[in-house]
């Protein structure tokens, strides 16, 4: 039986979900929820029904749901959908706080309804293909780690009023995914310290980051991010995830070991044959890799965690450790780049050294 599962919220990225669905081959949209207007015509051209609100979602009894609710709805929807039985995809961040985020995790764990997070770029091939060539041991034990947010967003994006505040900048927006890959690929974030400005635009949001990693496996990383940098440096210039935005062959992370270092997203690995000769030449070697959009494979895995066949790729309880990073990484910019522990109570995941 196709799993019928509903999209909640018709903003841009609810409509991209829609389209993942009916791109998976493996799910069907069950329907729309969202109050508009405009909505409820965007949901007629699809052929799916519209909902006005979850609670008329749910007594229909949806295979599963997908919350692309704004952040602040994230919890109290994600409740309701397990109070219902019903699996659900909460879009990141999982939450606002790290308290309300804690909640939804236990829920779910206490009344066992699958609960996924949309850190969808888990889900991209080359993703998978990186963090096995890291376990195989052809980098040797992590050494470093650098990764590169810099982009100009234009001033129209800022027309609306809360991209201004506080929240709304690129350390929550655009490094929560980030951050959730290199926890992926590289292991617990153990500490943070970070600094932030907002020196060309004035906001009380933040437009530049710079951050310092410390993993609990003895790597050290940087994360440096603007959002009104002209460059060519970040997952949506380099990765070919999003057709919105222009490619370019940069590398936006590397990852060094003592036996080799990756650049992402190209997976070009560099060595030295094990020579470890700083004045020795060095090989590369680039890896194969799919081209599958990660929105319609996180649908597809979605479908089959619907189904009760296997459990989330990213469950609850990491998007609770990757919002405890961005809150560290918050809270040490507030106090002037103090070294900050994340503050979590989950089980860290299984990651090599």
């Amino acid at each position: 039986m196709t799993p019928a599962i509903a999209v909640v919220g018709a903003g841009t990225i609810g409509r991209r979900h829609a389209a993942a669905i009916a791109a998976s081959g493996v799910a069907r949209l069950h329907s729309v929820t969202d109050p508009s207007e405009a909505a409820r015509d965007w949901a007629a051209g699809l052929g799916a029904p519209a909902y006005p609100d979850l609670a008329a979602l749910l007594a229909a009894r949806p295979d599963g749901v997908i919350l692309a609710t704004p952040s602040a709805l994230h919890v109290e929807g994600g409740l309701a959908c397990i109070a219902a039985g019903i699996p659900v995809l909460v879009e990141k961040p999982i939450a606002t706080d790290l308290a309300a985020a804690r909640a939804l995790v236990e829920a779910a764990e206490a009344a066992r309804v699958p609960l996924a997070i949309g850190h969808h770029r888990r889900h991209n091939p080359l993703i998978a293909a990186a963090r096995a060539r890291i376990a195989s041991g052809a980098l040797g034990r992590l050494t470093t780690v650098e990764a590169m947010f810099w982009t100009a967003k234009p001033d129209p994006y800022f027309e609306t009023e809360w991209r201004r505040q506080p929240g709304a900048g690129p350390i929550l927006t655009n490094l929560i995914h980030d951050i959730d890959l290199l926890r992926y690929l590289c292991g617990e974030i153990a500490s943070v310290r970070a600094l932030t400005s907002s020196a060309i635009r004035g906001n009380p949001v933040e437009e530049t980051a710079v951050i310092l990693l410390r993993f609990a496996n003895g790597a050290l990383g940087t994360v440096n991010a603007s959002d009104t940098t002209v460059a060519p440096w970040s997952w949506e210039m380099t990765a070919r995830e999003n057709p919105a935005y222009p490619a370019t062959p940069e590398a936006c992370y590397r990852i060094g070991g003592t036996l080799g270092s990756l650049e992402l997203p190209g997976l070009k690995l560099w060595h030295d044959n094990g020579a470890r000769d700083w004045m020795g030449p060095l090989s590369a070697t680039i890896e194969p890799y799919g081209l599958e959009d990660p929105l319609i494979l996180q649908i597809r895995q979605f479908a089959r965690t619907s189904a009760g066949s296997e459990p989330p790729l990213v469950p609850g309880h990491e998007g609770l450790r990757t919002l405890a990073a961005i809150e560290a990484i918050r809270r040490s910019a507030a106090e002037g780049g103090a070294e900050i522990a994340p503050d979590t109570q989950t089980e860290p995941q299984q990651i090599p050294a």
